[in-house]
């Protein structure tokens, strides 16, 4: 049953994300933004919290980690700009290789706090074609097609691999850095949850809505779709901490 249900679960919002990113782009990369902008509060308070533990002040060196690494999110959203997003992934060797690399990037996004996988999988071109892999190979299932089955499974494969292998390497890596350079961590996760929602508009087609004659209308439903997911990632965020205490 917890099977069924993920496959489910990631089916339809597969879908739903499709749609809302296709029809709605603006008020969905609105809701993206305050769901990750919810969480800077509480990333802060554990950086303040990481500097107390070592009897530190805010110095240079965490201002560079902090600039650099929300450089690297800016500079790599520029380059990766929206039309140039991969919309499907061809079966070959090379694209296994990467299949199996997105899936360690998308694992290691699960062990790093305030990051989004479906950001980071934006920024560097393949979150649609990702998204549209699964569709593909679920629509294949559905019709009992083996032959478009098989070519999602030669995709996929590689990909749960990496998921695996990324959640088993990346989380000792993090674990580390968090326990040696938890204040330094924190400024590098700073900066690139900061810099992410230059990298969303940047990297979906949410300004084109601002041309449409519902322009204004997409802009207020986003804000306010916005505003709440920022207090609902807050708040869960304010709890998960008070229960750690």
């Amino acid at each position: 049953p917890i099977v069924v249900g993920a496959a489910a679960g990631v089916i339809l919002f597969s879908y739903l994300i499709t749609l809302l990113l296709t029809q709605y782009t603006l008020p969905t990369a609105l809701t993206f933004v305050g769901l990750i902008l919810g969480g800077v509060p509480i990333l802060f308070h554990s950086f303040r919290h990481a500097l107390r533990e070592k009897n530190e002040s805010i110095r240079g060196q965490h201002w560079l980690v902090f600039c650099l690494f929300f450089a690297i999110i800016v500079v790599m959203s520029l380059v990766q700009e929206s039309g140039d997003t991969l919309s499907a992934i061809e079966v070959s060797g090379m694209n296994m290789i990467v299949m199996l690399l997105i899936g360690m990037i998308a694992s290691a996004t699960m062990v790093i706090p305030g990051i989004s996988g479906s950001l980071v999988l934006m920024i560097i071109g393949y979150y649609y074609g990702l998204i549209n892999t699964l569709r593909s190979f679920f629509e294949a299932v559905r019709h009992v097609d083996m032959a478009n089955i098989m070519n999602g499974l030669v995709l996929l494969v590689p990909f749960g691999i990496g998921v695996l292998l990324g959640g088993a390497l990346i989380s000792k890596l993090i674990e580390y850095l968090f326990h040696h350079y938890a204040s330094l961590t924190y400024s590098a996760i700073l900066g690139l949850v900061i810099a992410s929602p230059i990298a969303i508009i940047l990297n979906t087609t949410a300004l084109n809505d601002l041309s449409r004659p519902s322009a204004m209308l997409f802009l207020l439903s986003g804000l306010i779709l916005g505003i709440l997911a920022f207090f609902m990632t807050y708040y869960l965020g304010q709890a998960e901490t008070s229960s750690d205490l």
